[in-house]
């Protein structure tokens, strides 16, 4: 089988590293994800995955995130099963596919253009009311032009960092603006994080660099009337760290004891009128 040659670099190389994470996820005993579509788009591509530095506790980390946002999302698709799914910086995941159980769901998925065309040589078609853009997110135009008929849930895994804080404001404030209601879900990095940026082996790697550290998630409810932070869960207290392997626990349980280093990263979802009319 010939296998991809990748040619991505800088914050577009970062997907391989969450990529092969999902893929060593799969392949865990204390598996969340079971993406075993992960582990075989990971086999047919040429890459060096290695050196990423990606070991077992980094993969839980990102099987632990994912799973968050896939059971937010699942429990507002349980709701609102005709939402829209605003899918941004959606790399190579197959978020798509793990939650096919909702076949009305109008989803898209949105990356730049060259990660939209690997990802479809890559990933089978997920079915159902789906589409890929080639946009980035930052870009004016691509956001207006969706149609606003459906509520949406929004949601962002591995992207807010990369923002600069005035692009990451404005992102929200125009999807909010945009859609009649729905949710935002997301992962951010505190202003340690940003500081820290240099111990992230994929980073090193990669030559991409983060920006926008947020302390205090609730103060973004400032950027829309209405919007209002559900959830701002700390990485290493989320309920499924319990389900991971031991290491993976142990290293959630000392982060948790460390002021600053706990909230290093966080899980948060938003919600903004009309979502629950």
């Amino acid at each position: 089988m010939d296998r991809e040659k990748i040619t991505l670099t800088g914050v577009q190389e970062t997907l391989l590293a969450t990529l092969y994470a999902r893929a060593l996820d799969s392949r865990s005993r204390h598996s969340l994800l079971h993406d075993e579509t992960a582990l075989d788009t990971v086999r047919r591509l040429d890459y060096d995955f290695r050196g990423m530095g990606t070991t077992s506790v980094d993969a839980a980390g990102v099987a632990l995130r994912a799973h968050c946002l896939d059971g937010w999302t699942a429990e507002y698709l349980a709701r609102r099963p005709r939402a829209t799914v605003l899918h941004l910086a959606c790399g190579l995941d197959t978020r798509a596919h793990r939650l096919a159980r909702f076949p009305e769901t109008r989803w898209i998925d949105v990356d730049l253009p060259e990660v939209v065309a690997l990802r479809d040589r890559l990933l089978p078609a997920p079915g159902g009311d789906h589409r890929t853009l080639a946009a980035s997110v930052t870009a004016d135009g691509w956001l207006e032009e969706l149609p606003a008929d459906r509520p949406v849930v929004a949601v962002f895994e591995g992207l807010s960092m990369y923002l600069r804080p005035d692009e990451g404001e404005r992102l929200i404030r125009r999807i909010t603006a945009h859609f009649p209601g729905g949710q935002l879900l997301f992962d951010c990095f505190n202003g340690l994080g940003i500081r820290m940026q240099r111990l992230v082996p994929c980073l090193r790697k990669t030559g991409a660099r983060v920006h926008w550290g947020i302390d205090d998630p609730r103060a973004l409810e400032r950027l829309h009337p209405g919007l209002t932070c559900l959830d701002a869960i700390r990485g290493c207290d989320l309920p499924d760290v319990r389900r991971v392997a031991p290491l993976a626990r142990l290293e959630a349980r000392l982060t948790s004891r460390v002021p600053g280093l706990r909230d290093v990263l966080r899980m948060t979802r938003f919600e903004f009128p009309g979502a629950a009319g």
